[in-house]
């Protein structure tokens, strides 16, 4: 074949095709019925089942709806265990009534806020970047997405605490932020090239600065007819499972965080699994301009082999406490069924070609990243101790798999799985020192910032 596809070649084409009755077999399953059903392995759907040898209580799946939020429900999903057995309520959802949940609605409200400062800052910092530079390109493209990372997370609640959900309930931006989103991007880079037009103009940088601060107070009235105005403070009085009535009356967000949730967020670390070159094991690491908080924790990963990772999670869960963790949801899934499963779908088989690309290569060659950040409720250990499987909780509402609940092979995780958030007691004595060390700065676009640009 020479540089163009001559009528020959496409001749050739054709005839090897014809040749195997299976092709002809393949193009009429798959045309009628779509690759995935056709594809879908029985022998893997067989083998689903949704039983663990150590599993954590939880009150059930939340629905993030038509939003980029599931870092912040996985986040909220894990304190409202402590909140939960602080007030002394039902873990498990009990027939007929409610479940407790955290504002999701008021943490995005703040996220949102502080990532446009958080964007103006960069536009101000790079002021003598060309506009047509892949940096300042970048940053205009990923101006305000919905999603985050675990530190983004940890800013904001340490920030400004938070609520629970019937003080500030969803509104219809909040589950449904498309739209809204379209229109405040479009704000930010309106504010962009106001600010690049005052630098072009030899304003200072507390010039440009004082015009920010006229543009992040525009742009929390925008928030406000979106999401609704946050409370500064709310009355609190709840009956416990006992039947028990508490009342504390006003309470800030802060102080509803140090009361009844007060998890040690700090004690907290991010490991990775990222098995590319570039990227040495037991070295930390952070991503440029990836953050909400000026002047908040930056993005830190440790990143280490992937036994390392699985050990320290699988400790926690068997202390009885859930795990957040990233990884690539547009990986193999069958839904219905709820199965995170590399074997799930046979596309070899229908295709009668294969895929080899490892880990390190998806990342590299921009066919893997982060894109879901769910929790760990569960784990299946064979009679060594060895993981088999996962449960996960995830955010999308109770319809797919276990009310919500998926089961992840041990494969799985080994292949899509990127990302864990575990106490740093669950950390060797020889990898609580890298935790100190200066990280090392990767660009904004690398894989591993990917789950903070989730639309």
């Amino acid at each position: 074949m020479g540089k163009e596809i001559r009528n020959e070649d496409i001749g050739r084409f054709a005839a090897a095709f014809d040749a195997e009755p299976k092709n002809l077999l393949a193009l009429n399953a798959v045309a009628k019925n779509g690759i995935n059903a056709v594809a879908l392995s029985r022998e893997a759907v067989y083998r689903t089942n949704h039983t663990y040898s150590h599993r954590v209580d939880t009150p059930g799946a939340t629905n993030q709806e038509k939003s980029g939020r599931c870092w912040m429900f996985a986040g909220l999903n894990t304190l409202r265990l402590a909140a939960i057995d602080k007030m002394n309520l039902h873990r498990v959802k009990k027939e007929g009534g409610g479940s407790f949940e955290l504002s999701q609605n008021y943490l995005m409200f703040w996220d949102k806020l502080e990532k446009a400062s958080f964007f103006l800052e960069s536009i101000i910092e790079t002021r003598d970047e060309p506009l047509n530079g892949r940096l300042v390109m970048w940053l205009l493209a990923n101006a305000l997405p919905d999603g985050g990372q675990w530190d983004m997370f940890v800013n904001i609640v340490h920030k400004y605490g938070v609520l629970p959900k019937r003080v500030m309930p969803e509104t219809h931006s909040s589950s449904n932020s498309k739209q809204m989103n379209r229109l405040l991007v479009a704000k930010l880079r309106e504010y962009a090239w106001t600010l690049r037009q005052m630098h072009q103009q030899s304003a200072s940088v507390e010039e440009m600065r004082g015009a920010k601060s006229e543009m992040v107070q525009e742009f929390y009235r925008m928030l406000c007819i979106h999401l609704g105005k946050p409370p500064d403070s709310f009355f609190w009085e709840w009956r416990d499972k006992d039947k028990q009535f508490h009342r504390h009356g006003d309470i800030t967000p802060t102080e509803f965080f140090e009361l009844y949730v007060s998890v040690n967020l700090d004690d907290m670390v991010c490991l990775i699994n990222a098995p590319t070159s570039d990227k040495p094991f037991r070295k930390l690491y952070t991503v440029q301009y990836l953050g909400n908080v000026v002047g908040g924790y930056i993005v830190r990963y440790l990143n280490v082999d992937i036994e390392t990772l699985k050990k320290a999670a699988v400790a926690m869960i068997v202390d009885g406490q859930t795990v957040w963790f990233g990884c690539d949801m547009s990986k193999p899934l069958e839904r219905e069924i709820g199965t995170l499963d590399p074997k799930v779908y046979d596309y070899e088989l229908v295709y009668d070609t294969q895929f080899r690309l490892n880990k390190a290569c998806r990342l590299d060659y921009g066919h893997s990243k982060m894109t879901h950040a769910m929790l760990f409720t569960g784990v299946d250990l064979d009679d060594t101790g060895k993981p088999i499987k996962w449960r996960v909780e995830n955010s999308w509402g109770t319809k797919d798999g276990d009310a919500g609940y998926l089961v992840m092979t041990d494969e799985w995780f080994n292949e899509y799985l990127y990302e864990v958030v575990v106490s740093k007691e669950y950390l060797s004595p020889e990898l609580l020192p890298v935790l100190d060390t200066e990280p090392v700065v990767l660009p904004p676009w690398d894989p591993m910032g990917a789950l903070a640009r989730a639309k």
